[in-house]
């Protein structure tokens, strides 16, 4: 089965257990559809680049999935009827990340304490 790197963008006045809920939702569609989800990642609330229907900052959720293509459609249409969704997209991998995604490596990177050039005799 092909894998999928699918991220969504919920509204910013939505609760973080709603928007967990939205994504047990989404997961419930992809294993009905004989796929998997192998992984999902929150990022928390982040601002946004420009206003999206009003909203200055949005929910930003990944969902590693392994599916056949008919249900990632499903998934994508069942995301472009939802509300509480303001922008997704869905890219076809080669392989599913196994260690984290580059925004759970960047937030380890910053809560790691030093900063760069420190370690090298900086100021």
């Amino acid at each position: 089965m092909p894998f999928y790197e699918h991220v969504y963008l919920a509204r910013q006045d939505l609760a973080p257990a709603q928007v967990e809920g939205l994504t047990e939702a989404l997961t419930a569609l992809i294993t009905e559809q004989k796929g998997r989800v192998a992984g999902t990642e929150y990022w928390g609330l982040r601002n946004l680049a420009y206003r999206i229907r009003k909203n200055r900052k949005a929910h930003y959720v990944l969902m590693n999935i392994e599916a056949p293509a008919t249900a990632v459609a499903e998934l994508e249409r069942q995301v472009a009827l939802n509300e509480d969704i303001i922008r997704w997209q869905t890219v076809r991998v080669d392989a599913l990340e196994t260690e984290g995604s580059a925004m759970v490596r960047k937030g380890d990177k910053e809560r790691g304490g030093r900063g760069r050039g420190r370690d090298e005799g900086g100021w």
